[in-house]
């Protein structure tokens, strides 16, 4: 514990984010709703259930759910027609197909079919996984950008209020304003960039 001092406050106002400096500490925020904000808010919120859909791809995203739908529609719309125009009614306009041969030939499509089905499928989640793991990098390295502005802002106020007057040693921690002490957020900031470290390569 050391010697109180005179109170001292240093207060740093951007266009993304404020820090204020006292005796207590320091405290630093986002401007609600700019980016940086919305982004350390997005990622604290989702970064849970994107790393479930990474290690568990399926196909009940918004986006596989279309891509698979536009897919499967676009496969029998074409194998259907091609079948029964190139095949199918030429053979019938001539008398030299019977039903049960055209049942035969549409029951085997739908089993090639099928079989393209099953295949895009896992292409597609094989895809999704990597386009998961994209979103979490593109993430966190924003994240992480966040959090170097926020503590260049800290530094300044810091800086400008050891100018203003005599700092004050005490046993509590500054304060972010990002929810952690500094000396948490540093251990944060260490653990985030191995996981970016990891996700930088093509896989995780």
């Amino acid at each position: 514990m050391g010697k109180q001092s005179q109170n001292s406050t240093s207060t740093t106002s951007k266009i993304y984010g404020n820090t204020t400096t006292n005796n207590s500490g320091t405290t630093a925020n986002f401007q609600p709703g700019t980016a940086l904000d919305s982004i350390y808010n997005f990622v604290n919120k989702n970064m849970d259930s994107l790393l479930d859909e990474y290690l568990n791809p399926n196909l009940n995203s918004t986006t596989n759910q279309a891509k698979l739908n536009a897919y499967t529609n676009k496969l029998n719309s074409e194998t259907y027609k091609n079948l029964e125009n190139n095949i199918i009614n030429p053979l019938s306009n001539r008398n030299m197909v019977r039903s049960s041969q055209a049942t035969d030939l549409y029951k085997n499509l739908s089993d090639q079919n099928a079989s393209s089905l099953s295949s895009y499928i896992n292409d597609l989640l094989a895809d999704s996984q990597e386009n998961t793991a994209s979103m979490m990098n593109n993430l966190l390295a924003a994240y992480m950008q966040g959090y170097n502005v926020i503590s260049d802002m800290q530094n300044q106020s810091l800086q400008t209020s050891a100018g203003n007057g005599t700092t004050t040693t005490n046993s509590s921690s500054s304060s972010n304003g990002l929810g952690m002490s500094t000396d948490s957020a540093g251990k944060i900031v260490s653990i985030l960039e191995k996981v970016l470290s990891m996700y930088s390569g093509t896989s995780m």
